[in-house]
């Protein structure tokens, strides 16, 4: 089973200008935790994930290191959300992120995804955002084809 077998091609995408607001927006109307970042010609130019929405609200290592935890203000911490939402996706987006090939084995896939701890990776093929693979589409696709028995 290839990966083009079963990732999703309804993909919901960001650009590199909207703000955090509207693909924070765009996650919770699809229940996902990654949006793809894409420049004018459909080019795969990021990803923005949940965490990288949360990560500026959290303290830097070097707080922890030289601070105990009982010292942090959690509820403090968490009025900076709607400041975080205000950012543009750029500011936050990971960069070059890892892809694969529609004509990857779901498993080679699947593989990169664990040792990254991925729950999603895109799809790339000749360098456009064909589709998004998730664990679910690899777990639905084999389970159909290969779990059926029995």
């Amino acid at each position: 089973m290839q990966v083009h077998d079963v990732m999703s091609t309804s993909i919901v995408t960001a650009r590199k200008t909207d703000s955090v607001r509207s693909i924070v927006i765009k996650m919770m109307n699809r229940n996902c935790g990654a949006i793809p970042v894409v420049d004018g010609d459909a080019r795969l130019i990021g990803m923005v994930t949940l965490r990288d929405v949360l990560l500026p609200l959290y303290p830097n290592y070097g707080e922890y290191i030289h601070d105990n935890v009982h010292s942090r203000d959690f509820v403090e911490m968490e009025e900076g959300y709607p400041e975080a939402l205000g950012r543009k996706v750029e500011e936050i987006m990971s960069q070059n992120p890892l892809t694969v090939a529609p004509n990857a084995p779901v498993l080679e896939a699947a593989s990169y995804m664990g040792l990254k701890n991925f729950r999603r990776i895109p799809v790339i093929d000749k360098g456009m955002l064909v589709g998004m693979l998730s664990i679910g589409d690899i777990n639905r696709g084999l389970f159909f084809e290969k779990g059926m028995r029995g």
